[in-house]
């Protein structure tokens, strides 16, 4: 406890550390009012207290309630999220993106620019969907003037998210985009706390706490996917420069158990919808229903195990895309680092891509026992707001956001040689972690191919 104290007092000792946390701090409570701010046109004493299911539930997490609540925050940062995955994919399969990310400082000037009006292009779009979900009773004004008006408020909504997001990573304690989901996510957890008390009473206190402590285990299971690393050795040369000559190098290349972070789940979350909506088209029948059901449910086993395969096959499919053993081989072959017992060049790629594959195994099958956990928190009678904790999207982005968080603050109080927030001194593969010299941003935790809830996963 000695020890707790101490670091907050220098934490807040330190006055830029101390400016960016209460700057953070505050920009963050404006995007907590604005979730509570409603549409104009819309009663709020008519909307639906109990909330959004399935999809449109876990988008409500996400938001921290704004969706529900039909407010100008209503789509809060996630169009930006979308049209930042679509550029990043883009980046990967088309040439004039590559050459417009490799431009430096202007090229991503550039991609930001387009991020952004891609941006206002899905809002605009997705703003049509998000009105139609409000109750047709809680509506006051006429319907065409409601719905121009408010497609335009709420991309306004979306684009002052944005400018928050950017705001506390310029001023703040960075991370913005991931540090507004994440709040969103954990604003929840009061009240799904005060949920479970209230299904369960004062005889279910035991039940709880048992719940609790299930939590914990699962969340200190995410930490430890999230930082698991497999560290290969680098061997770097002699170099003589004039009258310097410096003296070889041993340092690793740490590549990331779960390099794909947070993306897998995405990515098979928004397919596991369609097997409904084509069962629930096709003419009825007893399969169509059965299928349908199947879907519709995701308790049901059927689900759970074609979530798991689909969140199995896509982290493969993001870690191909995201990490490239061929360019780290030949930023070492380029920098004169090998790696012991290895040729330079085509070998070390294979090598690195067989590494690669063999970890990534175990990391989809931990993420998609992640992604399914809150479902078989369910079936054990934890309620539906609770279990979201359990695992799945909301508790990777909330672990993912609190360690580089961390990693933040703990740069600050090295830099300014206070002791860290870990007795080490430091967080594993925090700000003092070694990389390979020339293998920055290819080294498995995604640099090379930003991802835009970064901190969302890693």
């Amino acid at each position: 406890m000695n020890k707790l104290i101490t670091t907050i007092k220098n934490i807040f000792a330190i006055e830029d550390l101390r400016t960016r946390i209460l700057n953070t701090l505050f920009y963050i409570a404006i995007f907590r009012l604005g979730s509570y701010v409603v549409l104009p046109g819309v009663n709020p004493l008519l909307l639906k207290k109990e909330g959004a299911t399935g999809v449109l539930g876990i988008l409500d997490t996400l938001l921290g309630g704004a969706f529900s609540n039909a407010s100008i925050f209503g789509l809060g940062i996630m169009p930006y999220i979308s049209a930042s995955i679509v550029l990043q994919l883009l980046t990967i399969a088309v040439p004039y993106f590559q050459k417009m990310q490799k431009d430096g400082e202007s090229g991503r000037k550039k991609i930001n620019q387009i991020t952004r009006v891609l941006t206002i292009g899905i809002t605009l779009a997705q703003s049509v969907a998000y009105i139609a979900t409000i109750p047709a009773e809680a509506i006051t004004a006429s319907p065409a003037i409601f719905t121009v008006s408010s497609m335009i408020i709420v991309t306004a909504g979306t684009m002052f998210c944005m400018w928050l997001g950017e705001k506390i990573t310029d001023k703040g304690i960075g991370n913005g985009i991931s540090m507004l989901i994440m709040i969103g996510i954990v604003s929840r957890l009061p009240g799904a706390i005060v949920g479970e008390f209230a299904a369960k009473g004062l005889g279910g206190a035991l039940l709880i706490l048992l719940e609790l402590a299930v939590l914990f285990f699962v969340v200190m299971a995410v930490v430890m996917l999230t930082q698991a690393v497999r560290r290969i050795p680098v061997q770097y040369a002699k170099q003589i420069g004039g009258q310097t000559q410096l003296a070889g190098q041993r340092q690793f290349i740490p590549l990331k158990v779960n390099a794909a972070g947070v993306m897998p789940i995405i990515f098979a979350q928004s397919l596991m919808f369609i097997p409904a909506i084509i069962a629930g088209q096709v003419s009825s029948g007893d399969t169509a229903t059965t299928v349908a059901t199947w879907f519709s449910d995701y308790t049901s086993w059927v689900y759970n195990a074609t979530f798991a395969l689909l969140i199995i096959v896509f982290t493969y499919f993001y870690t191909a895309i995201s990490v490239n053993p061929q360019q780290i081989a030949d930023d070492l072959k380029r920098s004169g680092g090998f790696v012991p017992g290895v040729k330079p060049g085509a070998a070390t790629a294979e090598f690195i891509d067989e590494i690669l594959t063999r970890i990534t195994l175990p990391g989809a099958i931990a993420l998609a026992l992640i992604a399914i956990f809150p479902a078989i928190a369910l079936l054990f009678g934890v309620t539906r707001q609770f279990s979201a904790f359990f695992g799945g999207t909301s508790l990777i982005i909330m672990v993912g956001v609190v360690l580089d968080t961390m990693n933040q603050v703990e740069s600050y109080l090295l830099m300014r040689h206070y002791d860290g927030m870990m007795q080490s001194g430091k967080l594993k593969g925090g700000p003092g972690a070694l990389a390979a010299p020339g293998a920055t941003g290819i080294t498995g935790t995604p640099g090379a191919t930003p991802q835009p809830i970064s901190a969302m996963a890693s």
